[in-house]
């Protein structure tokens, strides 16, 4: 076990230096694809014009009081926080547009959230209809 403690992030920052490349929020509806080779082509493509994608932010409808619709909806978000993380991006931003049951959503976003986090990814919830505080910052 050894006696000093590791660096830790703040040591890495230090290092760090500016980078001749503009941060960017991609939004998923504008993706054709969440496959690996649709998204490599497309971050090369950024990369080759100076852009790294930070956000990826993806609209979310839980509308449907339907267990069904709310499982094809929760699947297709793992997809884009999958997508985030093959990107690169630190964040992926998900607005939910319409929630028909708030209690049944939280549970999916909470797991989302975790997928997210697993994957490196920053989970971050705006215009959340499924809250009544609107905090942008809730997860």
């Amino acid at each position: 076990m050894s006696t000093t403690e590791p660096r830790g992030i703040d040591a890495a920052i230090d290092g760090c230096r500016p980078a001749e490349i503009d941060p960017i929020v991609v939004d998923a509806a504008d993706l054709e694809s969440t496959a690996p080779e649709y998204l490599r082509e497309f971050k090369s493509g950024l990369s080759a014009r100076g852009y790294h994608p930070a956000t990826l932010a993806v609209d979310a409808c839980f509308a449907e009081d339907c267990p069904i619709a709310a499982g094809e909806e929760a699947d297709r978000l793992r997809g884009f926080v999958r997508a985030a993380a093959f990107l690169g991006a630190g964040r992926i931003e998900v607005r939910l547009d319409e929630v028909a049951d708030a209690d049944a959503v939280e549970p999916t976003l909470s797991a989302l959230a975790e997928r997210a986090r697993r994957e490196g990814v920053e989970f971050v919830r705006v215009g959340d209809a499924a809250t009544d505080d609107g905090d942008p910052t809730a997860a």
